[in-house]
């Protein structure tokens, strides 16, 4: 055998990995996107996402918060749409590298013998045994990965409607934008103010179930609710903060299911934050400084006061306990109200990294 000879051999056996690793490589990425149910950061989907995101935060960069939120709806559908195809377009890549590795063709002829076979169009064919193989591969890939999509997207939808069921009935109880003010006065004026375990306890169902979806279907992080005004991060920062103001400043029977759903709502966005790799401090002590001002705090509890819902008395107490509950909380809300480029709301999106760029006007 001649040095020529010995030489395609090598270069053909070397494509021919080269199409297994670019196969392979794409399976595990929808595996692990669209059926592995635990938060897996998949190269490939972070890669497409980025990609999407950065030509729209481009285009919102100057745009009124109107314009922005009619925008950044469009992203992750786009990324949804595009990202099945960007699947079948390297597993088209590296069955031409196959193809090619079994018998050199021109590229257009292995186009269409790749083409043909992904989408069981049937129009081109070889016929060799090893080639039949892997057409039939090709195409059973093909239909495995629609079949994928297809059930992804009803579940994705399922998690979104879950989800916002709880955001606009927590709208009805805060108010849009949701406050602490109107939470903790409606909920006076109607007589729950020393009834609301329930609705602890039904909120941290929800923080749980935020925290496995948000991971596992991490593009429902970034779907925008139907209502320009609400948020599934609003909703649940003022959720945290509703229930730390009751805790530290009402004066009514301490509810252990509060904290707990504090508890329950800081460790949810911890873990969508870690997924995305967004920084928060995670050693936070009491002391810690938060977004939030003492004069602030003051202004909410003069307001309360003067529609009569108890407060306690030592109001520097109260503080230091409401700091104390924030602390836990505040980066990574801050941080996930930046990324998701959420409506404006008290205490929550009005300090983000990006509501601060805009009125620098960086």
């Amino acid at each position: 055998m001649d040095s020529t000879s010995t030489g395609m051999i090598i270069w053909r056996t070397a494509v021919f990995l080269t199409g297994i690793f670019i196969i392979g490589g794409t399976l595990i990425a929808a595996i692990k996107t669209f059926i592995l149910p635990r938060g897996v950061n998949v190269w490939l989907t972070r890669a497409v996402f980025r990609a999407i995101g950065f030509f729209f935060r481009l285009r919102v960069r100057r745009a009124t918060y109107g314009e922005r939120d009619r925008i950044m709806a469009f992203f992750p559908p786009l990324a949804l749409f595009l990202m099945p195809m960007i699947l079948l377009v390297l597993i088209l890549v590296g069955y031409i590298c196959l193809f090619w590795a079994l018998e050199p063709r021109s590229l257009p002829e292995l186009l269409y013998l790749s083409g043909s076979s992904l989408l069981t169009l049937g129009y081109a064919s070889v016929n060799t045994t090893a080639s039949k193989l892997l057409e039939f591969s090709e195409a059973m890939i093909g239909l495995v990965l629609i079949a994928m999509l297809i059930a992804y997207l009803p579940t994705m939808y399922s998690a979104f409607s879950r989800r916002e069921t709880a955001v606009v009935l927590w709208e009805a109880r805060a108010g849009s934008p949701p406050t602490v003010v109107e939470m903790v006065a409606r909920s006076y004026r109607t007589g729950e103010l020393e009834r609301l375990r329930d609705v602890w306890m039904s909120w941290q169902t929800w923080f749980a179930e935020l925290e496995e979806s948000h991971t596992s279907l991490s593009p429902l992080v970034f779907f925008r609710s139907p209502q320009a005004q609400r948020s599934w991060i609003t909703a649940a920062g003022n959720v945290m903060d509703s229930a730390a103001f009751i805790l530290s400043a009402v004066d009514v029977r301490f509810e252990p299911q509060a904290a707990f759903c504090i508890r329950a709502g800081f460790l949810a966005l911890r873990q969508i934050a870690d997924f995305f790799g967004l920084p928060y401090e995670t050693n936070s002590s009491p002391n810690t400084p938060i977004s939030i001002s003492r004069h602030e705090f003051d202004e909410v509890c003069d307001k309360l006061a003067a529609q009569d819902v108890p407060l306690k008395a030592d109001r520097e107490q109260a503080w230091r306990d409401f700091a104390g509950w924030r602390v836990n909380y505040d980066d990574v809300l801050l941080a996930l109200a930046a990324l998701t480029i959420a409506p404006y709301a008290p205490w929550i999106s009005d300090r983000s990294v990006v509501q601060r760029s805009k009125e620098s006007g960086d």
